[in-house]
C-alpha cells in the first residue's frame, strides 16, 4: 500500500499539512500525507476566508516562497477586499471570502498532481522513535510506516473534546473523531504539553435569512489577487451582510450562562483573545448594547452561511433562541450549532527555529500543535517545516527567516522565543519592521531566497525581477522628469494643497500626501511612458510606495541592519550559563531551558534585561 520508506511523512491534512507536503514534494522528497479523512484535506474548519490584517501578508509571503495557499485562494475566492486602505501601505492587508468546498477540492487536486505525494487514510496513534531520532509512524490499523523525518500537523485533533452547553464528546472537528496516542507518547518522551480552546459559530440556511434587514458588504470594485503568478482575476463577487446584536439577544444568551462550559468550569483551557465567543463578549463588554454579526456565504452555489461574530458553546436551544432575535435571522434554520473544542498543544519553546523539536531529531511540529490559531499561521509553519525537513535530509543549511525579512519570521521567532499560553495569531503590531514587510513586496523579499533552496521556480524569479525592474524605471522617470504647474495644480488644489509656481521634479509632487499616483498617470506623457514600458497596476503601485515612503523604508532598513549584527553573534551550543553569576536567576533559567541560538534570540526572551545580555556578551569574549 505504500513505499518501504519515505523521506517525509506529514501527519494531518489541514492547512499546515497541505503546505508541508507540497513544499517537501516540490523540492524532491518522497512524501506521504497521512490523514484521518482524505475528503477533508485543507478543510476550512471555521470561517470561509483567507487573509485579513497581517494574515494577508502571510499568504502573500507563502506565495512568494513557492507555497500554494495564495494560488488556491485566487482560484476559489468569491469576494476580495484590501483592508486598511485609509492607512499607510504597511497596514494594507488583503482578505478573500472563499468557496469552502472548492478550496478543499483545489488543494486535493494540487497535491494529487504532484508525483512525489502519496496518500494514506488512517489515524496516526504513535511515532516510531529509535534513540533520539524519529523513524516513522504507527497507525491506528497497526501499520508501521518508516520515514527519515515526520512533520506533525494535528490541528485540533489531539485528544479533542467538543463542548455544546453541558454536552461533551470527543472529536477533532464536528462529525470527526479525535486523535489519541501521540500526546501520551510525547509526554512520556519528555515533552511538555498543554490544552487550548477554540470555537466556531452556527451555520445557517441562507434561504431563511432576511437580507433586507442587514447592510450589504460588497467586495472591492477592482479586486486584486494573492498570488504573484498568473492566477485568474476575480470578475464576479458575492456580497457579505452585516447586522447587530441587541440587548434582547444579550439577555437571552445570559440565560444560558449557568450551562455554558465557558463559565461553569467545564472548559479551563485558554481561548483566542482576539476571537472571543459571543458569550465572552457580552460578559467582558457588558456596557456595549450591540456587537457586529456578519452573514458570510460559504460558496458560489451553496445556501449555507457562516455567522461570523457569533462563535459560541452555549446550549443549542439557547443559541437558536438568541440568534433568532438578531435582525434578519428571525426565521433562521440552523444547519449545525456552534461549539467549542479543547485540544492538546505543545509549547513551541521546545522547537528550533526550523520547527524541528529539540528532543527528537527529524521530528517537526507545525500549526495549532504549536499553539497558533488561523489557517494562515498554520500554512506558513507547514511550509517552513516542509522546507527544513527536506533541507536537513539533504544535508543542506536550514532555512530560517529573520524578523526583518518576513511576518513568517516574526511568527516563528515569537513562538520559539516567547512561547504562548493562549492561541497565537498574527497582527501587524507584532512586527517591528512592518514598513519593510508589506504585502506588495513579499515577492521581492522572499522569492530569490526560495529559488536558491530549490522551491520557487525560475519562472517565478524572472517574474519578480521583471516587476521590480519596471517599477525602478518608473521611479527613475519621476526622479529625472519635471512637471509644469498647469499639469498638476488642479489636482493639488482638489486635495487642498499649495499649488506649485514653477517647474519642479515629479518626485517632489508624487511624495505630497494630497497627490495620488492616478493624478499623475492621467498626464499624457506619463500615460505614454507607462504604455511604452508595459507597466501594470502592481508595478505602478510599487513605484508609488517606494517614492512616497522611501524615508521611512530607509530608516527601518538601517534599524534592521543593526539587528542583523546581533543575529550573526552565535551562542555556542554547549555554553555553560551557570557561570553567569551576575545575571538574574530568571534570565539564567530561561537561557538554560530555551538554549537561544544567537544574541538577538536571547535578547527577545521575555524577562531578559539588556544588562543580562551585556554580561552574556562579556563571557562570550565580546
Amino acid at each position: 500500500m505504500y513505499l518501504n520508506e519515505y523521506d517525509i511523512i506529514v501527519v494531518g491534512g489541514g492547512h499546515a499539512g497541505a503546505e508541508a507536503a507540497a513544499a517537501a514534494a516540490n523540492m524532491g522528497s518522497k512524501t506521504l500525507l497521512v490523514t484521518m479523512n482524505l475528503q477533508t484535506i485543507a478543510q476550512m474548519s471555521c470561517n470561509p476566508a483567507m487573509g485579513g490584517i497581517a494574515k494577508g501578508q502571510i499568504v502573500r509571503e507563502i506565495d512568494a516562497l513557492g507555497g500554494m495557499s495564495g494560488i488556491i485562494t485566487d482560484k476559489t475566492m468569491i469576494q476580495f477586499k484590501m483592508l486598511n486602505l485609509s492607512k499607510g501601505p504597511a497596514m494594507w492587508s488583503p482578505r478573500a471570502q472563499s468557496d469552502r468546498m472548492r478550496f478543499a477540492e483545489e488543494w486535493r487536486l494540487a497535491l494529487e498532481a504532484n508525483p512525489n505525494v502519496d496518500f494514506f487514510q488512517d489515524m496516526v496513534k504513535g511515532l516510531l522513535i529509535e534513540g533520539n531520532k524519529v523513524v516513522g509512524v504507527q497507525t491506528g490499523m497497526g501499520m508501521s510506516i518508516r520515514s527519515k523525518a515526520v512533520i506533525l500537523t494535528n490541528g485540533t485533533f489531539l485528544n479533542g473534546l467538543i463542548h455544546i452547553g453541558e454536552k461533551q464528546f470527543g472529536g477533532g472537528r464536528m462529525g470527526e473523531k479525535a486523535a489519541t496516542g501521540i500526546t501520551e507518547q510525547l509526554v512520556n518522551t519528555g515533552f511538555e504539553s498543554g490544552r487550548m480552546k477554540t470555537g466556531t459559530p452556527p451555520r445557517v440556511d441562507g434561504r431563511t435569512l432576511d437580507f433586507s434587514k442587514m447592510e450589504e458588504q460588497q467586495g472591492d470594485e477592482n479586486p486584486q489577487k494573492f498570488s504573484f503568478t498568473e492566477t485568474p482575476k476575480l470578475t464576479n463577487q458575492r456580497s457579505c451582510w452585516i447586522t447587530y446584536t441587541n440587548p434582547e439577544v444579550h439577555d437571552l444568551l445570559r440565560e444560558g450562562f449557568d450551562r455554558s462550559p465557558m463559565f461553569n468550569g467545564a472548559i479551563q483551557s485558554t481561548g483566542p483573545r482576539y476571537c472571543p465567543s459571543i458569550e465572552d463578549k457580552i460578559n467582558r463588554f457588558a456596557e456595549r448594547e450591540r456587537h457586529q454579526i456578519f452573514a458570510e456565504p460559504e460558496g458560489w452555489k451553496t445556501i449555507e452561511y457562516y455567522v461570523n461574530g457569533f462563535s459560541t458553546s452555549l446550549p443549542d436551544e439557547v443559541q437558536v433562541k438568541a440568534l433568532r432575535s438578531v435582525p434578519g435571522f428571525e426565521k433562521a434554520k440552523i444547519f449545525r450549532p456552534g461549539y467549542a473544542i479543547e485540544y492538546d498543544y505543545f509549547p513551541p519553546t521546545q522547537l528550533k527555529h526550523t520547527l524541528e523539536t529539540k528532543l527528537v531529531e527529524n521530528l517537526y511540529f507545525a500549526g495549532q500543535i504549536n499553539g497558533t490559531t488561523g489557517y494562515e499561521e498554520a500554512a506558513s509553519q507547514g511550509l517552513i517545516a516542509g522546507i527544513n525537513a527536506h533541507l536537513k535530509l539533504n544535508e543542506k543549511e536550514p532555512f530560517i527567516l529573520k524578523r526583518n525579512e518576513a511576518y513568517i519570521g516574526v511568527l516563528i521567532d515569537d513562538l520559539i522565543t516567547k512561547g504562548t499560553e493562549e492561541p497565537y495569531r498574527m497582527f501587524t503590531s507584532r512586527a517591528e519592521y512592518r514598513i519593510l514587510l508589506r504585502q506588495d513586496n513579499a515577492d521581492e523579499r522572499l522569492t530569490a531566497m526560495s529559488h536558491e533552496i530549490g522551491l520557487a521556480s525560475e519562472e517565478r524569479l524572472k517574474r519578480v525581477e521583471e516587476k521590480f525592474e519596471k517599477a525602478k524605471r518608473l521611479v527613475h522617470y519621476f526622479e529625472t522628469e519635471s512637471i509644469l504647474p498647469d499639469e498638476i495644480n488642479d489636482a493639488i488644489k482638489a486635495g487642498n494643497g499649495s499649488p506649485i509656481t514653477q517647474s519642479v521634479k515629479m518626485v517632489s509632487v508624487v511624495t505630497r500626501p494630497e497627490i495620488l499616483m492616478e493624478d499623475l498617470t492621467k498626464i499624457d506623457r506619463v500615460k505614454n511612458f507607462i504604455a511604452d514600458n508595459e507597466l501594470d497596476e502592481e508595478e505602478i503601485e510599487q513605484a508609488e510606495v517606494q517614492l512616497k515612503y522611501r524615508g521611512y523604508i530607509q530608516k527601518e532598513k538601517d534599524n534592521a541592519d543593526k539587528l542583523k549584527r546581533l543575529e550573526n553573534l552565535k551562542i555556542p551550543k554547549d555554553f555553560d550559563y551557570s557561570q553567569l553569576k551576575s545575571i538574574s536567576t530568571e534570565a539564567r533559567q530561561k537561557f538554560e531551558k530555551l538554549r537561544p541560538e544567537t544574541i538577538a534570540h536571547a535578547s527577545r526572551i521575555s524577562g531578559v534585561s539588556p544588562s543580562d545580555i551585556s554580561i552574556l556578551l562579556i563571557f562570550m569574549g565580546r
